[in-house]
């Protein structure tokens, strides 16, 4: 197994978004994801495993083992609204090579469900946040940089590491248009805040509607997930050498 997907339904979408949620710098991604498939009571999909996830199980009150994984949603929307793709999962892929196969994989099946844009969120690590935190942006072109402009962020200039990153980059080359939101956080927890204000942008962007009331649920349950796998205890290390390994979390 290099990189495995388990496709479980191919649900039939108009024009869907697809909404990347993986873990992160204040995990505002991974918050948004598993707050957005509360809300909107997205349906599980498809699976993916790799052979780049951590080489660990997290074993269960019940006795049982939950592996690294990652997952896919749909949405679909009445009337008007954007149907979505959300990938959600409880870790990145540890290596280069692993990055851009599951992006790859990912794309390809966005594609095939006849998605052609997407929107990755992540944190932006900053050593103070003000109250109301700056959020910054990428895209894949022009037109779509002042979309993401209009609405109250500012460019982002510098390096985007890991999936929130590469995922625009490499849609960009396939033809895909989209934008990267990234939120000022202090990065060493679940920042609901940042959230907060990554999924206003969303809700604003797709003409949506999700209440964004129960962030601190979904940053709690985020909390426990990633402890379970020693994400959150790796990332508040302020040891050189675990930043390094951990640099492509975005």
């Amino acid at each position: 197994m290099v990189c495995t997907v388990k496709i479980y339904e191919k649900p039939k979408l108009n024009n869907p978004v697809l909404i990347e949620g993986l873990p992160g710098i204040g995990f505002v991604a991974n918050i948004a994801a598993l707050h957005l498939i509360s809300e909107l009571k997205a349906k599980l999909f498809a699976e993916i495993l790799s052979a780049s996830f951590q080489d660990l199980a997290v074993t269960t009150e019940t006795g049982g083992a939950r592996s690294p994984i990652n997952e896919l949603y749909y949405y679909k929307a009445e009337g008007d609204g954007r149907d979505l793709i959300i990938w959600y999962g409880n870790t990145q892929a540890l290596t280069t090579f692993g990055q851009y196969e599951l992006c790859g994989r990912v794309l390809d099946i966005a594609e095939e469900l006849g998605c052609r844009f997407l929107v990755t969120l992540g944190g932006f690590k900053q050593d103070e946040v003000k109250e109301v935190p700056q959020v910054y942006c990428a895209a894949t072109d022009a037109e779509t940089v002042k979309e993401a402009l209009s609405l109250g962020t500012k460019m982002m200039v510098g390096q985007i590491f890991g999936i929130a990153g590469l995922l625009v980059g490499l849609g960009g080359l396939r033809g895909f248009k989209g934008f990267s939101l990234l939120v000022e956080t202090l990065g060493t927890y679940p920042d609901a805040n940042a959230t907060r204000y990554a999924l206003s942008m969303v809700n604003k962007y797709l003409n949506m509607n999700v209440d964004l009331s129960k962030l601190d649920v979904a940053a709690e349950k985020t909390q426990k997930i990633l402890e379970s796998f020693g994400l959150i205890r790796t990332v508040v290390e302020p040891q050189k050498k675990e930043e390094q390994k951990f640099r492509w979390f975005v």
